[in-house]
This record gives structure tokens, C-alpha cells and sequence, in this order.
């Protein structure tokens, strides 16, 4: 990964750079951790048990998580899915979630 390769897909660099204090490698290490978080696999569970507030709890912190990180488009589907699951809107969520782990390993390549 290389703020090229962020920047082709759609991340936000320069905001993310600030936030890092323009420092590009701690923005990058920021990046892997912040991708590596486990909420990523407890959401797909809580999805599949069908506990969807334990889902929006976890999609609530990897907004968070991917927003400081100013993934934009990964952060725009974790935050469809969070604001669904806060409605508690009747849809496939399964959709959704494939999407987020499609976008998530785009930005771990």
C-alpha cells in the first residue's frame, strides 16, 4: 500500500495526512491497524446470527475507525450500514458487508 495507490481509491489523503501530522508512514501503519480490526469479522457474525444491535455496534466503531483514517468510499458503505442497522431497516445486509470486505481488501493490496 502506498498513498498512490489511496488516492486511486478514492481515499482522502490529505485529510488523513493531517490527522497523522503529515507523517506518511505512521498514516500507513494507521491504515494496516486500523484494517486489521476484528469488528470487521464480529460484524459479519453478528450479521449472520441476526443480532442487529450487536452489528450496529460494531459498524458504529468501524465508521469511526475508517473515517479517521479518511477511506472514503469504505467509510460511506460502513455508514449505510450503520445508519440501516441504527433504523433498523428491513434489508440484506449480506449485500452490504460483501461490499465492505471487497472495499477493505482493495485498501489492504
Amino acid at each position: 500500500m502506498n498513498i498512490e495507490k489511496l488516492r486511486e481509491l478514492g481515499a482522502n489523503v490529505d485529510e488523513g495526512l493531517e490527522r497523522c501530522m503529515g507523517m506518511e508512514d505512521f498514516y500507513l501503519e494507521m491504515i494496516e491497524l486500523g484494517l486489521s480490526d476484528d469488528r470487521f469479522e464480529a460484524l459479519g457474525k453478528a450479521l449472520e446470527e441476526g443480532n442487529l444491535d450487536g452489528a450496529f455496534e460494531h459498524a458504529h466503531a468501524l465508521k469511526g475507525v475508517v473515517g479517521n483514517l479518511a477511506l472514503t468510499p469504505l467509510y460511506e458503505t460502513v455508514s449505510e450500514i450503520t445508519e440501516n442497522l441504527r433504523a433498523k431497516v428491513q434489508t440484506d445486509y449480506e449485500v452490504i458487508y460483501k461490499k465492505i470486505l471487497s472495499q477493505r481488501e482493495a485498501f489492504l493490496q
